[in-house]
């Protein structure tokens, strides 16, 4: 008998049972915390990963299959021409506009198949940082001012972050060997339209199903959801075409799929969320079940959802139970967090930095949280440095990239986020 492993599992047999008696179960703060930790997990399962999440991990997928590693490497990779790597980050991720969850499974897709640290780290801040919405939204409602210093802080941060990502681990990257695709007839010369029209499409109905951000489905007005169906409808019935023209999917299983996502939306014409989550379970299912290019695209995606999404899912929860969700308390109690952000000090713009970098955003619900909290005395340093820090970053956002990156080159980025946060605000909060 292990004599000093067996006295390992006794301390933490005791701790445990030390924690399980001390449960503050029953006291208000800690039920409230709990419940609003089940209650954010709930709304992300129904807002976010059926519309946003789900067509994020397919293109993940796409990329690691469909695309060729030289592309990846000649345009993202770590000696790729700096002007070319960072504009094609930083613009891939404008474009796409998501939030700081659904744009890891297109980050971990590019940075398997060999993109730079530095391009890749771009794309992971850019994507849901440089919301063209939000900074409109921003303008709006929290004035001209501190939207137009979001929108130039977020595009010369994802750039700044992204080198510095570089220079940092330049003598790692050289040593890292990026996965090998699992390409098929892809590498015998399939055309490169008929792949671009491939990503059209998928990057498209991506686009489309986060209109007006993944909760749209509650907002959008009667014209703007037959605007709306009517695109993801001519986007769908072109991936089905091509699945049918160049992963040679049989056609019935095509229509069959169709057919059932038709009468969904006709029983159920405004919950888009139904007949999308049906859409998506079908195209699971036929590209299981067809044999090469189509099993490969949905081995990748598989892989990518069960290293992803079980992460995602205990941060969000973890996160809700903290801070709870917008307008309600979670643990730790929101007149603490609006004390700590008061005024412009170098304090005040690093707490701001920080609770912005754990907390949960969905997209564009930064904006009335901080109208909140502007209203409670923020000051306008802090405000903008948890609108630089919190939209690229939260809790779940933090455990899926160090499942991706590893521990040191997460914890770099996050430290460069909240320190570039950090000056930004107080320099800003300095000139006002």
């Amino acid at each position: 008998m292990n004599i000093k492993k067996e006295w390992k599992i006794i301390v933490y047999l005791i701790g445990g049972f030390i924690l399980a008696y001390n449960l503050p179960i029953g006291t208000k703060r800690f039920d409230s915390g709990l419940l609003e930790g089940l209650h954010l997990l709930k709304e992300y399962a129904r807002l976010h990963v059926i519309l946003c999440l789900m067509p994020a991990l397919f293109i993940a997928g796409a990329i690691s299959v469909f695309i060729s590693q030289t592309a990846v490497m000649k345009y993202l990779g770590a000696e790729a021409k700096k002007v070319l790597a960072y504009s094609v980050s930083s613009i891939a991720g404008t474009v796409l506009a998501v939030c700081s969850c659904t744009i890891l499974p297109l980050f971990a897709g590019i940075y398997k198949m060999g993109a730079g640290i530095g391009p890749a780290s771009t794309f992971l801040y850019s994507g849901p940082a440089i919301n063209i919405l939000a900074i409109v939204l921003t303008a709006r409602i929290l004035g001209v001012k501190l939207g137009i210093a979001r929108a130039i802080g977020a595009v010369l941060f994802g750039i700044v972050i992204g080198l510095l990502m570089h220079l940092i681990f330049k003598g790692d990257e050289k040593k890292r060997t990026p996965i090998q695709p699992a390409q098929t007839s892809t590498d015998e010369g399939t055309p490169l339209w008929q792949n671009a029209l491939f990503f059209l499409a998928l990057v498209g109905i991506l686009i489309t199903a986060t209109w007006g951000g993944c909760e749209c489905s509650e907002k959008l007005s009667q014209t703007q959801y037959l605007i709306k169906n009517s695109i993801l409808s001519i986007l769908s019935i072109g991936l089905c075409a091509l699945l049918v023209i160049l992963f040679k999917v049989p056609w019935w299983k095509i229509l069959t799929l169709a057919t059932i996502v038709v009468i969904s939306a006709f029983a159920f014409p405004k919950i888009t969320t139904i007949h999308f989550g049906i859409a998506i379970i079908g195209l699971a299912l036929i590209t299981a079940t067809t044999k090469g290019e189509a099993s490969d695209w949905f081995s990748a995606t598989f892989t990518y959802t069960k290293q992803i999404i079980p992460l995602l899912f205990i941060g969000v929860l973890i996160a809700g139970i903290l801070l709870g969700r917008p307008g309600q308390e979670g643990l730790i109690p929101s007149s603490w967090v609006s004390a700590a952000v008061g005024g412009n000090s170098l304090r005040a713009n690093l707490f701001a930095s920080i609770a912005g970098a754990f907390m949960y955003f969905a997209t564009l619900t930064e904006v009335p949280i901080l109208q909140g909290l502007i209203g409670s005395g923020m000051g306008k340093g802090p405000a903008l440095a948890l609108l630089l820090a919190g939209p690229a970053l939260s809790l779940p956002n933090m455990l899926v990239i160090n499942s991706i990156m590893g521990i040191k080159r997460t914890s770099v980025f996050i430290l460069l986020v909240v320190v570039m946060a950090t000056i930004s605000g107080t320099l800003y909060g300095a000139l006002l």
